[in-house]
């Protein structure tokens, strides 16, 4: 199985270079990816929201080296919210960011990402929008759930993500399943080992199920995070049976896949929320994305071999 490998890949900086020079990347990049600068970003934002789809944003960038870059990370992000503002955007867009862009992984990785990402958070909340904090590896959900405890301190509507894969997430989404949290529910993207994920799909759909209970029985507010057109309908099923209404729960897709199908949901009523990943720093997000998906990948392969 390759996709396995290229999720190993996703932090190799050889294999990175390869794939970076490759002819054939551009046009995959450009499938996924919005755009390198934040105008073009905001231009994507605005085509989605005037097909009545909402918006979250991520700069790319992820295991920063030293402090400067998470700075930069930062900044970054605050000029997003400021434009995001200027445009009359924040209505529609919010914004997601992963901690180890503002310095996770580093010496005080923890203090260090709760204090670049607590000023985003506070201009986001001025703008009118919120913030959703990503979910990593599993090395990082202990800390990363620490940081939003902070943030929700002061901004209750500060959002998390949580993994079906990982064993531990029935009990993440218990203790998150209460009012006013926002918990975007996916499967999963990283390669984890078996001592703390499952490694089966169809164990990891079953625990996204099961996991999906909890959040939709609970009193926060359910973003669910999937593609598949089983767990939608089972979301669809859920929402009906406990009986929330539509704007009790949104379901939230990927830029670049099943954009059909985003529409259909919209069409029905429902509130659809695309994430629009946008910046230079695009390699591991997209390695991620042919891993997902047989198809892209290899396609991607195929193209590759044919221009060599």
């Amino acid at each position: 199985m390759l996709g396995p490998v290229l999720l190993a890949a996703s932090r190799s900086a050889a294999i990175r270079r390869i794939v970076s020079a490759a002819p054939v990347t551009r046009p995959m990049v450009d499938r996924f990816i919005a755009g390198e600068r934040l105008a073009e970003s905001l231009g994507a934002v605005r085509s989605l929201t005037a097909r009545g789809l909402e918006v979250t944003l991520d700069h790319l960038g992820e295991d920063v080296t030293d402090r400067a870059e998470a700075l930069r990370s930062r900044d970054a992000y605050l000029a997003l919210t400021e434009a995001l503002a200027t445009e009359g955007l924040a209505g529609r867009a919010e914004m997601s960011v992963k901690l180890s862009a503002f310095g996770q992984a580093l010496p005080g990785g923890h203090d260090l990402a709760l204090a670049n990402v607590t000023p985003v958070v506070e201009a986001a909340t001025a703008a009118g929008t919120t913030v959703t904090l990503d979910m990593e590896d599993h090395t990082t959900v202990d800390s990363t759930l620490a940081v939003l405890a902070e943030l929700r301190g002061r901004f209750p509507q500060t959002g998390a993500v949580l993994q079906s894969y990982l064993f531990r997430t029935e009990d993440d989404c218990r203790a998150l399943a209460g009012e006013g949290s926002r918990v975007r529910l996916v499967k999963g993207a990283y390669k984890e080992p078996a001592s703390v994920a499952h490694q089966d799909k169809r164990e990891v759909d079953r625990a996204y199920v099961r996991c999906l209970k909890i959040l939709m029985a609970g009193e926060g507010y359910p973003m669910i995070g999937s593609h598949d057109p089983r767990m939608v309908a089972i979301a669809q099923d859920l929402a009906h049976r406990l009986g929330r209404k539509l704007d009790e729960y949104e379901f939230q897709m990927l830029y670049g896949i099943r954009a059909a199908e985003q529409e259909r949901l919209v069409a029905e009523g429902h509130r659809m929320r695309v994430y629009v990943p946008y910046g230079t720093d695009w390699y591991g997000y997209f390695m991620r994305r042919l891993a997902e998906r047989p198809a892209n990948l290899t396609f991607f392969l195929r193209s590759l071999v044919g221009r060599r």
